[in-house]
């Protein structure tokens, strides 16, 4: 059905004048003319009865006006759909994040689900190597990863992190504390839950010269400083964690160049989603 014979109908209908309908469609009356006599060609039936007094639906033509409005309403609303999603106001996104985006994330999506609540937002704990996988796929549309980045995929430096001294908050520590780890026994989180920040964890360790041991792992983030808190062992956790440790542990800065790194967005394809939720997540990091 064409809709923009329907739409001539539904005007005529309503101002019951064909010179005033053409006048609002902008369009010639007999060109209007046609427009209605092609679709009462189409639906086998007179839809108006013509006289000096204007353009009278007939009975066929009510029994239809009602149908014709429906569908006319159902695709000016998909017209308005089709926009909102091409703007970015409507649609889907997941999210993924790591350890590194363990602050960052959800108070982006927050963010940006106050502002745009039409969009239906996944978020996603994964390692900064999957979401990188899914990413390329297709699959993910925003990650909260640990730079750099591979070939492929685009990204933004959203916030600096660094690897700190967790320990139950009234315990006192000497000033060198790359002396007072080196052959301590640590709480540690499992390496393949935290690929990248065991990494990290080496990295610094070589740098340091120090060889802690390790005590105890756990599976979480949330156990691991939850087991420092109880008294169990000190543990190296990032700084980003801060927000989710409990009062009774604090969070020592570690010395050393290997000891700091950068968080990032991080996308494979640039789309107004993506480009709105990144804005969101560069306004949290700045916050």
């Amino acid at each position: 059905m064409d809709l923009r014979l329907l739409r001539a109908f539904v005007t005529v209908a309503g101002l019951r004048n064909f010179g005033a309908a053409a006048a609002e469609l902008s369009t010639s009356q007999p060109a209007l003319t046609k427009q209605i006599q092609v679709l009462e060609r189409r639906v086998g039936s007179v839809l108006f009865d013509r006289g000096r007094h204007g353009a009278r639906l007939t009975p066929a033509g009510e029994l239809l006006l009602a149908d014709a409005l429906q569908l006319l309403e159902r695709a000016d609303a998909f017209e308005r759909k089709a926009a909102q999603v091409a703007s970015g106001a409507e649609g889907a996104l997941a999210v993924g994040f790591g350890l590194s985006g363990i602050e960052l994330a959800p108070r982006a999506v927050a963010l940006f689900r106050s502002r745009w609540p039409k969009v239906t937002i996944s978020l996603e704990d994964m390692s900064s190597a999957v979401q990188y996988e899914r990413l390329l796929a297709g699959t993910l549309h925003i990650g909260f990863v640990r730079l750099p980045v591979p070939a492929r995929i685009e990204h933004l430096r959203l916030r600096r992190d660094r690897l700190t001294l967790a320990v139950p908050a009234e315990q006192q520590l000497p000033r060198d504390l790359t002396g007072w780890i080196d052959g301590r026994p640590l709480v540690r989180l499992t390496p393949d839950r935290g690929p990248g920040l065991a990494g990290q964890i080496s990295t610094l360790y070589a740098e340091l010269g120090c060889h802690p041991q390790v005590l105890q792992e756990a599976g979480d983030l949330q156990t691991v400083l939850a087991l420092t808190a109880a008294g169990v062992g000190a543990a190296v956790v990032p700084q980003s964690a801060e927000r989710i440790a409990p009062p009774e542990v604090r969070l020592v800065p570690l010395p050393g160049r290997a000891a700091t790194w950068w968080i990032g967005a991080a996308w494979a394809t640039r789309t107004p989603l993506t480009e709105r939720f990144v804005k969101a997540a560069v306004e949290v990091a700045r916050s």
